[in-house]
């Protein structure tokens, strides 16, 4: 980068990278800590089912790595990756605040009960504010560490390879801090009407972060190296690749001879020496149809595995952890894994003798992502064994409360007689296929007519003057609970004790059940779910063999990409991988939607029964595979070119003394007038 100017240095570091390497660390924690209670958000705040939430999840997952194609070819062609960086994370900040509005259940609140009135305007807010995010961090992805590298001069490699490591680590130190912070101020209570999780909260830490990465970067404007758009190699490859489709169509006659690669159709427009690099390429992308699978397990931390881990005991003694907590066990093991695979698991296999190729360690990494999903419905089948059975599409789930003084016998259709002592609750809910039920009581003699609601736990609660209205109360989050105090009954929100009396009565409870209440000389509990018992230490096996997996397959792809393609094409090669990521994600929501598995586990087992046939698949594709040189391929096609321009260069001068030559001739031939023409 000749001409470049040092606008001061720092231990002979560009001053400027500081402010690149804290604005990654700052969007790196924005991005991470909104995408780690994201899931939870759907879930408990907009009220949608797992398949909904998950859905949603990998298509914002998915715009993610989509983007920072858009994001390259604008910095390249057309803005340069100062401005482009500029105006997507004002882009980005803008929805991160959004999604922060989003979550504050107060703005539609009107009847103040602790529960928006209006979700229409919570999921359309958070939904914008998720496709900006999407657009912002995927267009700045491709331009933050490449704009940090244009600070360095030729002569300050050993400086450029340090700042790279130093970016890195910013990565994964905001990951990881951002995936433990974050789920704590989730965990938090706040609201003015009524006490909820503060999603708000933990969507503004990461929104204030990101204007602070924001502010940071501007605030070093002057002290930038801004290099003008060069162009972008991404669009020239499509460019040759479409006019060698196009060529190939316009001579698909038989009278046209074959050409030895169809990307030979381009020459009639293109240099050889740009088919040649683009035919390296396209050998490398036609390995990466099979990976997208192995990225449809991969991003399933954040969705399925978080939403079982909501079902899990995270007691673990001295700590409480949330199930959106267990994320950082990746970033923990990665920092683990990496340094001993590469000092220790590596280096033992070459000396046994074996060749773990690069497409070799793909496979495995596969195959360990199989492994952990296969431990993930294990986990799956003895979390089952501790949960209730819910009630299906077509059921209806009802639970007796005697609210009353005296004893009652209740009948209900298809069961025997039961008798409810005053204050108590039955053990169990009682399973109906009809919607109507009819309940009666023995003595004094009433019956009532109820209507249940499909797929939903309720309990009637029976008063004490049996001709007063029978109140059906659903069972479901934000959970309720109904008091008697002097003859009264009162309701109110689990999470908010209002009632002094009450509240001198009544011990502090766990806002994850539902407890229903008569409040008098003593307190009788009803508990319609029993605590998780299903420890969350459970999962770490699933997490070891899933970040095993990505070291091996993620990492090594990168290094097998790269050193497989040329250098004015890794980008190319870079905007593939990416591409892998986004289908994946794709291919989750697909799943999700279409399989509709009555059995989670069964449909962990059927990911990790696909990845396992992918993984087959790709074996065969990586065994007729040859490992090239691109840099000794070029130089060798750089020579030819420059034989058949000095073949062509002689020819030509040939050319030049036979045309002086009939010249001369002609010259000669005009001075004898024998050999003039006649006219």
């Amino acid at each position: 980068k000749k001409g470049k100017k040092s606008k001061g240095t720092v231990c002979g570091y560009p001053l400027s990278i500081f402010f690149i390497v804290v604005n990654e660390f700052c969007e790196r924690f924005s991005y991470y800590g909104m995408r780690a209670v994201l899931v939870l958000y759907f879930k408990y705040f907009l009220r949608w089912d797992n398949d909904l939430a998950t859905s949603i999840y990998h298509t914002f997952v998915a715009l993610c790595y989509l983007t920072p194609i858009l994001g390259a070819i604008v910095a390249d062609s057309w803005l340069g990756k100062f401005k482009t960086i500029i105006y997507l994370s004002i882009v980005y900040a803008i929805g991160q605040v959004l999604m922060a509005v989003s979550a504050i259940h107060d703005i539609t609140d009107t009847d103040r009960d602790g529960t928006p009135d209006n979700m229409t305007f919570h999921v359309a807010l958070s939904m914008v504010g998720l496709f900006l995010i999407a657009l912002g961090t995927g267009g700045i992805k491709p331009c933050v560490a490449a704009f940090g590298g244009d600070q360095f001069s030729d002569s300050q490699d050993k400086q450029r390879r340090t700042f790279f490591s130093v970016f890195y680590l910013c990565i994964n130190g905001g990951s990881l801090l951002s995936t433990i912070i974050t789920p704590i101020l989730r965990a938090q209570e706040c609201g003015i009407y009524s006490q909820q999780k503060c999603y708000s909260l933990a969507f503004g830490v990461p929104a204030a972060l990101m204007v602070v990465a924001l502010v940071v970067f501007i605030v070093g404007s002057g002290m930038y190296y801004k290099a003008e758009p060069q162009g972008n190699i991404m669009l020239d490859v499509c460019k040759c690749i479409g006019f060698a489709i196009k060529n190939r169509y316009r001579h698909r006659s038989s009278q046209y001879p074959k050409k030895e690669h169809w990307m030979d159709w381009a020459e009639d427009k293109y240099e050889k020496l740009l088919i040649a690099q683009i035919k390296m390429v396209l050998k490398v992308l036609f390995l990466y149809i099979p990976l997208p699978m192995f990225w449809t397990l991969f991003d399933q931390k954040g969705s399925r595995w978080t939403l079982q881990a909501t079902t899990m005991d995270g007691n673990f003694g001295l700590l409480v952890i949330q199930p959106d907590q267990m994320q950082t066990v990746n970033p923990i093991l990665i920092l683990t894994l990496v340094p001993i695979m590469d000092s220790l698991i590596y280096p033992l296999i070459q000396k046994c003798g074996l060749n773990f190729t690069p497409l070799k360690r793909m496979t495995v990494g596969m195959l360990l992502a199989a492994i952990a999903f296969i431990c993930a419905a294990v986990v799956q089948i003895e979390i089952d064994k501790t949960l209730p059975t819910f009630p299906t599409a077509s059921q209806s789930q009802l639970k007796l409360l005697n609210m009353g003084s005296n004893p009652v016998t209740v009948n209900l259709p298809g069961n025997d007689p039961l008798v409810l002592s005053p204050a108590q609750a039955s053990e169990e809910f009682f399973t109906f296929e009809a919607g109507n039920i009819s309940v009666s009581i023995a003595s004094p003699a009433v019956t009532k007519i109820i209507s249940l609601e499909k797929e939903h736990r309720q309990t009637l609660l029976i008063p004490s003057n049996l001709t007063d209205e029978w109140q059906l109360v659903k069972i479901e989050p934000p959970f309720y609970f109904y008091v008697q105090i002097d003859n009264v009954f009162k309701y109110c929100h689990l999470s908010k004790i209002s009632l002094p009396s009450f509240e001198s009565q009544c011990p502090k409870l766990n806002c994850n059940y539902l407890y229903l209440f008569q409040c008098q000389e003593s307190i009788t509990v009803a508990e319609d779910i029993k605590p998780n018992s299903a420890h969350m230490a459970l999962q770490i096996p699933q997490y070891f063999f899933i970040t095993a997996g990505e070291v091996m397959f993620s990492v090594t792809g990168l290094e097998f990409s790269y050193s497989q393609a040329p250098n004015n094409m890794k980008a190319v090669l870079q905007a593939g991988w990416l591409f892998t990521v986004a289908i994946g994600n794709f291919i989750v929501l697909i799943v999700a939607e279409l399989a509709k598995l009555p059995e989670q586990w069964a449909e962990y087992i059927l990911f990790a029964s696909l990845l396992i046939a992918v993984c087959f698949i790709f074996s065969i594709m990586a065994y007729f595979y040859t490992y090239i040189d691109p840099a000794e391929i070029e130089a060798q096609f750089k020579k030819k070119l420059n034989a058949d321009d000095e073949d062509d260069k002689s020819k030509l001068q040939k050319t030049e003394v036979e045309m002086v030559r009939k010249d001369s001739n002609k010259s000669h031939d005009e001075d004898d007038p024998a050999k003039q023409t006649k006219m």
